[in-house]
């Protein structure tokens, strides 16, 4: 019997690839960094081409540090940065450009073009989403807008759409040699082009967008084989894709509605299960898919969306050079009491959840001559917890629920002043898994599930196990103190762009 499930996960800094044994440990994992692109304020690319080759190093050393074959694997899932939007030439495999990243922010013209068009209700009924740059579908339509002849190539199907879980399963399968176009339900409902209900690419949508639906990939669900690798693990059937933020609720195990997570990144993505119905937010969040398991229906959560946290991190390491690692900044930050009154809202995208504001940019807040970088340390990672308290803050509007505690994942939570801090300002407890790279995890899970290794929920259930809680020891008083001054930090943000 064949003892191990593979899983790529690629993110938006870098792409890893990772197995795990029955019981969801770690077996075998590397890494490989990819370059970010910044064309100019606002635009962030990657390169397609790049990512793929990451992906098949990481994949080939992995399994030869380790000793293992793809022999050895029962199955592979993919999880995958999402929105990030890929067109490439069907015949030649090609990308037609870079990949527009999430974070990039050029399609506000014809999200603000929709909106004065009366066409906002209808995508937030149809999609649950906002209209915002965020989504992969105005992406689309800005490529197939200002590539010449690329619309027309589109609609006679020599141009392939794809998130990055579908570039990846497409050259995994083949590419031109007969490559699968899929797409789960998670990435898909990330596009603004999905019917929620449905769960299938709306017509009028994509009319209103002026997209090609032969360049659309076929929704599939997250957990059933998609088809089988080709020569870079030969045999091995992929059977698993979740969006990274829903890989890490299934890796959480967060199978009950109610139950939420929070994952640190790049950005930051909170998700609560809502159970079988969709709920529509009032409050800034967005409606997405969960999970679909093989035949069963869809799970759907309600989510907050947060652009950057960790990147934010990064931005004080390779812009402001104040830091030489990015674990640098937690000494750097307890070499002060406090944030000396000092703010940082990293609006360099915008604001996502729960304001959604394109025209926002980042501040500083609350500077004297008394503030040093420890104090710009100690904010910086404090904005990562103002965030998440927004988001909490609409989501148990939403949901009429009151959160318990949060499961957190990720790679700031190793960050115990950040997690302390966020326990405080929260008001309740977090709780770190034993396993903390539960993207993966989620996405080895869902295709371990589709082919037997795993039999049912319970055995995923039975392997989550706790590492670490923070209880909350800050007094009430501080707390709304700390939150006020950071609101009134973010109106600072807004009107700053045309």
């Amino acid at each position: 019997m064949k003892k191990f499930v593979g899983a790529i996960d690629q993110g938006t800094s870098s792409t890893r690839f990772i197995v795990f044994d029955h019981a969801g440990n770690i077996v075998a994992v590397d890494q490989k960094e990819h370059k970010q692109y910044y064309p100019a304020p606002g635009l962030v690319e990657h390169d397609a081409l790049e990512i793929w080759n990451n992906t098949r190093d990481v994949i080939q050393n992995s399994l030869r540090i380790s000793g293992l074959s793809p022999d050895d694997l029962a199955a592979l899932g993919i999880t995958n940065q999402r929105e990030t939007t890929v067109l490439w030439r069907r015949s030649t495999g090609i990308p037609v450009m870079h990949a527009i990243v999430w974070q990039d922010t050029r399609t506000a013209a014809i999200c603000d073009q929709l909106e004065r068009d009366g066409q906002k209700e209808l995508f937030h009924t149809r999609t649950g989403l906002p209209l915002a740059t965020y989504f992969s579908g105005p992406k689309i339509k800005w490529m197939l807008d200002n590539q010449p002849g690329l619309h027309e190539l589109a609609e006679a199907g020599e141009v392939l759409f794809g998130n990055i879980d579908t570039w990846l399963i497409w050259n995994l399968t083949g590419g031109v040699h007969g490559g699968i176009h899929v797409t789960d339900v998670t990435n898909a409902s990330r596009t603004m082009l999905m019917d929620l209900s449905s769960l299938d690419w709306d017509g009028e949508l994509l009319k209103l967008l002026d997209i090609p639906k032969k360049t659309l990939p076929r929704i599939v669900s997250s957990s059933e084989v998609y088809g089988y690798a080709s020569s870079l693990l030969p045999r091995v059937p992929i059977s698993g894709d979740l969006g990274d933020q829903q890989a890490a609720l299934v890796g959480q195990c967060c199978f009950s509605a109610g139950e939420a997570k929070n994952t640190y990144g790049t950005g930051c993505f909170m998700l609560l299960n809502t159970g079988t119905d969709p709920v529509h937010s009032q409050n800034g969040l967005l409606t997405t898919v969960g999970y679909k398991f093989g035949q069963e229906p869809a799970v759907y959560c309600l989510e907050g969306s947060i652009a950057i946290t960790g990147a934010l991190v990064q931005w004080l390491r390779d812009n402001l050079q104040i830091i030489d690692k990015s674990s640098d900044i937690e000494p750097l930050a307890r070499t002060v009491a406090d944030n000396g009154d000092v703010y940082f809202v990293p609006a360099f995208s915008g604001l996502f959840a729960p304001h959604w504001r394109s025209d926002a940019r980042g501040i500083i807040a609350g500077l004297t001559r008394y503030a040093n970088k420890g104090h710009i340390a100690r904010a910086v990672l404090e904005a990562t917890a103002y965030q998440t308290r927004e988001v909490l803050d609409a989501m148990q509007l939403d949901s009429q629920t009151t959160l318990s505690s949060l499961k957190v994942d990720g790679g700031m939570v190793v960050n115990e002043l950040l997690m302390q801090f966020q326990s405080d300002i929260l008001g309740v407890p977090v709780v770190r898994p034993r396993i903390t790279e539960t993207t993966a995890l989620g996405a080895a899970y869902a295709a371990g599930l589709a082919v037997g290794f795993w039999q049912n929920r319970v055995e995923l259930i039975n392997n989550w196990a706790q590492d670490k809680q923070w209880t909350p020891t800050m007094d009430a008083s501080v707390r709304d103190r700390y939150y006020s001054k950071w609101k009134k930090a973010v109106e600072k943000t807004m009107n700053w762009t045309n």
